[in-house]
């Protein structure tokens, strides 16, 4: 099979990772920089040029869009849709799960544990909104960000009012959450691939940080999950239509609430923590289940 992965750092532990899983199967595996990638639009004869030369033909691609060139990396994948390859998540459900407000949304409309959210776009009505979530103290997040930047933790009504007054001043859009206190500091990333949960760990944050980010300098370590936990990892993976997604939870009083659903999820940290070959499974799945020309989104532009 030859794959396409989409991605701008080829030296990053999960798509070498990928790379290998893929050629150790016998596959073939280009990493094509999303930058590099340009789309020529045509009637019945939608192209994707790689460093300005006609890219090859894949029978399927691994979107690793960094979320700082969502939209440009979602057009590319779009392009190697309607050519008939086959994608790992398809750019409709990358789309929803990167737009934090859209995917809050979408998992509540069906009913899984997520936090009190609120989201308001004039500042005057921040008070409102913190009482909304039942704080102070709250969490303030900007839609857009990722690896736990954009996230503060504002502890008293003032702090929290000039924390929001703050972001949309520049004209940046936020939401505003429970802060699950119980939870300690610490998350659940559960990994999905196929509609099953193939590893779990748990992420501990630095010490005087709340965020649980790995990036961030936290520790993660093996974890057995709750039935209920994997239930809503899937369930989650499932509405979201992502085929392999990380699912951030909270274990909170009322049971587990989802932070986050990652449709580029990071394998070093869970692959160290659990010591298992997630990016052989992902590579597995795709192999049984890529067939040229069976993208739901082909032809959807």
């Amino acid at each position: 099979m030859k794959i396409a992965m989409l991605a701008r750092n080829a030296n990053l532990y999960s798509h070498r990772r990928l790379k290998e899983a893929a050629e150790v199967r016998g596959h073939q595996l280009d990493i094509l920089n999303t930058l590099r990638c340009t789309v020529h639009i045509a009637s019945h004869r939608p192209e994707v040029f790689y460093n300005g030369e006609p890219a090859e033909s894949y029978d399927a691609v691994i979107p690793r869009i960094g979320a700082s060139i969502t939209q440009y990396g979602l057009s590319i994948l779009r392009q190697f849709e309607m050519r008939g390859t086959w994608s790992l998540n398809e750019s409709v459900a990358i789309g929803r799960s990167r737009d934090k407000l859209r995917s809050m949304q979408i998992l509540a409309k069906h009913g899984l544990g997520l936090p009190l959210t609120a989201y308001a776009n004039d500042p005057k009505q921040a008070e409102e909104i913190i009482k909304a979530v039942k704080g102070p103290p709250v969490v303030i997040k900007l839609l857009e960000g990722t690896q736990g930047i954009g996230v503060v933790l504002a502890e008293t009504m003032s702090s929290a009012k000039s924390v929001i007054e703050a972001f949309r001043g520049a004209n940046v859009n936020i939401l505003v959450q429970e802060f699950i206190k119980e939870a300690g500091g610490t998350d659940i990333r559960a990994l999905v691939v196929g509609g099953k949960v193939v590893a779990s760990m748990k992420r501990t944050g630095a010490p005087d940080d709340f965020r649980s980010n790995l990036h961030r300098g936290g520790s993660a370590q093996l974890i057995k999950i709750t039935p209920a936990e994997r239930s809503t990892a899937v369930s989650a993976a499932k509405r979201m239509g992502l085929n392999v997604c990380g699912v951030d939870m909270l274990r909170s009083n009322h049971g587990p609430v989802i932070m986050e659903v990652n449709s580029s999820p990071g394998l070093e940290g869970i692959e160290k923590a659990t010591e298992k070959d997630i990016a052989g499974q992902i590579i597995d799945f795709m192999v049984s289940h890529a067939q040229a020309g069976k993208t739901k989104t082909k032809g959807a532009g």
